[in-house]
């Protein structure tokens, strides 16, 4: 008995950590839901131009993903995520002067930087969260991670969304009667309300960081690491020669950017539909409480009752159903669907995981890096919904889910399944 019950601490201290991380995750992802319509406001953009904030966080990513697995290489998994919250206190710094003066590069710079800290975290948090138990289950395990982060993205917009977005009806409302001055004041007011928020979140993670400095969070050092996967790449001499990879981080590529347009659109596109935006600000909430349920779901029936690779295909169908009735409903109706998505989207990053990176032995950081720098279809993919939207509409706009959800069903029937045949 004692025997099992060390076991079971030796686990579930880690989890509680690393879940701690996540729900970090979903918190900082998460505000961006918030950030598009208001800065949009805030900085008078247009769909296009305020989409860079979804943009200037995950392009982060990609440059950032493959490093952070070389600086991993050398500090371990617990000192990465330490510098990865500080950076991300840093880029959360610069929205104070970016609010002082409304300057929409500042927040963007801000942005960056937070998802450079984002990116190191994630190198660290999401491989070792599949290699701490058997690959099998990892789905369930990530699983629970998401619920760490669903519950941080349902309360983040929400409080974020009460700050900043209280009375923007009337706001936009009385800015077209304004003369330009009186403008620049109500703008200016409007902006400062992040200031507080960011300072806040800034103070959070430093305290988070120094926490986890001196947690008890162990190191998976590179030889158990190896040992706790199945090293299907000991006959390999680089991370292309696996194919299945190769396909698994094209999509995490795209359904990423799947995931952001359902969580970032959804307000603006109840705003399209004249829902006013003291309705719509809580849109995004009902796409992230529909990621949790999925969440649940997973872990209750993953790998008992249903494989990761089913738990992808019923993910896959549902978002191509969804995002159809999105696209021919009106209304309060169309909205729902695309709150939907959440449900949709929620198994997609747990099962795409362990099925891409199973069997990298030795490749396995790497392959993680690589997988982590595919989040960077986020930044790519709500730019290509917000460029269409201005040209077309925001509902036709969504078209662009439809392909992405039929490859990711490839994926999931056969994509994963592909080796390098000698």
């Amino acid at each position: 008995m004692s025997r099992l019950k060390k076991i079971y601490q030796d686990f579930s201290s880690p989890i509680i950590i690393v879940g701690i991380m996540f729900f970090v995750f979903g918190f900082i992802t998460w505000l961006s839901a918030i950030l598009v319509p208001y800065l949009k406001i805030a900085c008078e953009l247009n769909n296009f131009q305020s989409y860079l904030v979804a943009f200037s966080f995950y392009i982060a990513y990609f440059f950032m993903s493959v490093p952070s697995g070389w600086f991993l290489e050398y500090i371990g998994y617990k000192k990465g995520m330490v510098a990865g919250l500080i950076i991300m206190a840093i880029g959360s710094l610069l929205f104070i002067p970016a609010a002082i003066t409304r300057t929409y590069g500042l927040f963007l710079t801000g942005l960056f930087i937070q998802g450079a800290g984002m990116a190191l975290l994630q190198t660290a948090s999401n491989p070792y969260v599949t290699i701490i138990g058997p690959i099998e289950s990892a789905a369930r395990r990530i699983s629970i991670m998401g619920i760490c982060n669903g519950v941080a993205g349902v309360i983040a917009p929400a409080i974020l969304g009460f700050i900043t977005l209280n009375g923007a009806d009337e706001i936009v409302q009385k800015i077209t009667t304004m003369s330009a001055i009186q403008k620049s004041v109500e703008l200016d007011a409007l902006a400062s309300r992040v200031i507080l928020p960011y300072i806040l979140i800034m103070i959070g993670l430093l305290l988070l960081a120094i926490y986890l400095y001196y947690s008890n969070l162990p190191d998976i050092d590179a030889e158990e690491e190896n040992a706790m996967v199945e090293d299907g790449g000991a006959d390999k001499t680089n991370i292309f020669q696996f194919p299945h990879l190769l396909l698994g981080v094209l999509a995490i590529f795209l359904y990423t950017g799947v995931e952001v347009i359902a969580g970032n659109t959804i307000i603006s596109y109840g705003v399209f539909l004249d829902i006013p935006i003291a309705t719509a600000k809580f849109f995004s909430s009902f796409t992230i409480f529909a990621m949790l349920v999925g969440y649940v779901i997973g872990i209750i029936v993953i790998p008992k009752y249903l494989t990761q690779m089913n738990a992808l295909i019923i993910s896959a169908i549902l978002g191509l159903l969804f995002a159809l009735m999105a696209i021919f409903t009106h209304g309060f109706m169309s909205v729902m669907f695309i709150g939907l998505l959440g449900l949709a989207n929620s198994l997609m990053w747990p099962s795409i995981w362990p099925l891409a990176i199973t069997e990298l032995g030795r490749f396995t950081k790497i392959g993680s890096s690589m997988m982590v720098m595919a989040i960077s279809g986020a930044a790519v993919m709500p730019l290509l919904y917000g460029r269409i939207a201005d040209i077309a509409n925001p509902k036709t706009a969504y078209w662009i889910v439809i392909p992405i959800y039929l490859y990711v069903l490839y994926y999931a029937k056969s994509g994963h399944k592909v080796r390098i045949v000698r």
